[in-house]
């Protein structure tokens, strides 16, 4: 049976390219979450009014990937330690966020993250944001596996 996490780490095209390329993962969908709109465009959330961040809903069978396996990807898949950007991306749309379904899965994000700010791998603090995932709303299709329909591996230059 499988389970679902919600991580946001900057533009969505890249992330998503990351958790598809992992073992264990059955589907991913990029979209919206952490608002205060119902149903919100990419349009929308661009004006940084809504509140809402660009996310990658993960499917995953976890007798095949576990969730910290999961935040290993989403932590080496951007930098934690900027808020409201990524590179050249700047908004809250942007911003660094794990949105947790239950209580099992806030505690291991809680964790996890705490060790990646005592790892010594970052020299500034890790803003990443832990909230109770919310409604998820799907972006647009020309959005989905963006990267893959044009050939692509990354974003990253």
């Amino acid at each position: 049976m499988t389970d679902i996490a919600y991580f946001a780490a900057g533009c969505f095209w890249g992330v998503e390219a990351a958790f598809r390329q992992t073992k264990g993962v059955k589907a991913t969908m990029v979209g919206y979450q952490g608002g205060t709109t119902l149903n919100p465009t990419y349009q929308d959330v661009c004006t940084g009014q809504t509140n809402h961040a660009e996310v990658v809903q993960v499917e995953f069978e976890p007798s095949e990937i576990s969730y910290e396996d999961l935040l290993d990807v989403f932590w080496t898949s951007h930098d934690p330690t900027q808020l409201n950007r990524q590179g050249p991306d700047i908004g809250t749309q942007y911003r660094s966020a794990i949105f947790y379904r239950n209580d099992e899965q806030k505690e291991i994000a809680e964790r996890s993250k705490e060790a990646q700010g005592t790892r010594g791998l970052f020299r500034r603090p890790v803003v990443t944001e832990i909230s109770p995932a919310m409604d998820f709303f799907p972006a647009e299709d020309y959005h989905q596996q963006y990267l893959e329909k044009r050939g692509l591996a990354t974003c990253h230059i």
